[in-house]
């Protein structure tokens, strides 16, 4: 097993929730997750995290996928104690496992910037979403101000490496409207205590 290898399997899962976990972070997810009602899919579910959050009482049945086996038995544990039913299972964004139409609500964070493919995953919640649906999002992504963007530019290279594939680059709202959403914001700014090249978010509801 090379180095890369190694990191990505014992060390890179660890980093991620770390990351992701952090108060700040939760509070951007405390304003988005809560609003999933019906049946509810998470793209990224592993590790866990948006689990507290989630309304019980809105939600019929629930859904996650994640590349990561290590991150994902962080979310089994999480969702064993639930009494919805539950599909927890290995996939990637860019070919989700389940028929067109089939979810109410779509929850994504801080997800589409480490998938292979930006166009593809978004295209592939469209799908996936019944007329109507809701996708919540809660992402990081391109800076408005020209000097945290050269600096994402600068550093991106060697954070992918470190962080699981995870771009600082990405359009957010633009690259969901894009892929014919329509989005209405809930805030977008800079992660307080943040590095700027690192902290520009961007959190909403996207209708299909």
């Amino acid at each position: 097993m090379g180095l890369q290898r190694w990191y990505d399997a014992h060390v890179m899962p660890k980093v991620v929730t770390a990351a992701c976990g952090q108060k700040a972070i939760a509070r951007l997810r405390a304003q988005v997750v809560p609003l999933a009602e019906g049946r509810v899919l998470e793209i990224g579910c592993g590790g866990g995290l948006n689990q507290r959050f989630y309304d019980p009482a809105r939600i019929t049945a629930f859904a996650g996928i994640d590349p990561s086996e290590p991150l994902l038995d962080g979310a089994r544990r999480r969702t064993g104690k639930s009494d919805l039913p539950c599909d927890i299972r290995r996939g990637v964004a860019e070919d989700i496992p389940f028929p067109a139409s089939t979810f109410d609500t779509v929850v994504c964070t801080y997800t589409l910037c480490s998938v292979s493919d930006h166009q593809r995953a978004i295209a592939e919640m469209h799908r996936v979403l019944r007329p109507g649906g809701q996708l919540l999002f809660a992402e990081h992504g391109r800076a408005p101000d020209a000097g945290p963007a050269k600096w994402q530019d600068r550093v991106e290279p060697v954070w992918k490496s470190l962080a699981g594939g995870c771009h600082l680059t990405r359009q957010v709202g633009s690259a969901l409207r894009g892929g014919r959403f329509s989005v209405e914001p809930l805030g977008r700014g800079y992660l307080p205590g943040a590095p700027r090249f690192m902290g520009w978010m961007e959190w909403g509801v996207a209708r299909k």
